[in-house]
């Protein structure tokens, strides 16, 4: 992995993007969503997490965030391997037209990675760019709230649900916000 993606400022605020393996549109049911909002809840409530932004698309996340207790990667890692699990429990349990195909891919995945023992739902990487000013920050919220409308499923970043936007356009989002 590259050193530009590490997060070197443990005290630092930064922008991540995670995805699902061979990225898979999991995301398309209120009940996947709600666990990953969930989880994102219990992190900002009991693990320290400060959310300044977010966007939770059909195979992908973004997220603005600082860890509290100065540990980002530590964060993130318990956040993606909870989620991993419960998610994959979630998708096992409901049967649906394409459970098959999500586990087996999920599966496939494993097996090119020493690391994990038995599916692989998030990949490994988070590429975290570190927050250093007001204009980069801008940036990167503007970024994580246009991604549904340049993905087409809405003509305004506030109109959707699983975003930061309806919280920045003065509304209530379903997950709690820290604003700087």
């Amino acid at each position: 992995m590259s050193r530009k993606y590490k997060f070197h400022n443990k005290e630092g605020l930064y922008f991540v993007s995670f995805a699902v393996v061979y990225w898979i549109d999991v995301f398309t049911r209120e009940e996947y969503f709600a666990l990953l909002t969930d989880s994102l809840d219990y992190c900002r409530k009991n693990k320290g997490m400060e959310i300044y932004a977010w966007c939770i698309m059909p195979s992908h996340v973004h997220l603005i965030f600082r860890a509290k207790d100065n540990n980002p990667s530590v964060l993130l890692k318990e956040l993606k391997t909870y989620t991993s699990k419960q998610l994959q429990k979630l998708i096992a349990e409901h049967k649906q037209e394409r459970t098959e195909w999500m586990l087996w891919l999920m599966e496939r995945a494993r097996l090119k990675n020493s690391n994990v023992k038995h599916r692989q739902f998030w990949q490994q990487h988070n590429k975290p760019i570190e927050l250093w000013s007001t204009a980069v920050i801008d940036q990167k919220i503007d970024y994580i709230h246009n991604n549904p409308v340049e993905a087409g499923f809405v003509t305004e970043p506030e109109h959707w649900k699983y975003s930061s936007a309806i919280d920045y356009s003065g509304d209530k989002g379903v997950l709690e916000m820290d604003f700087a």
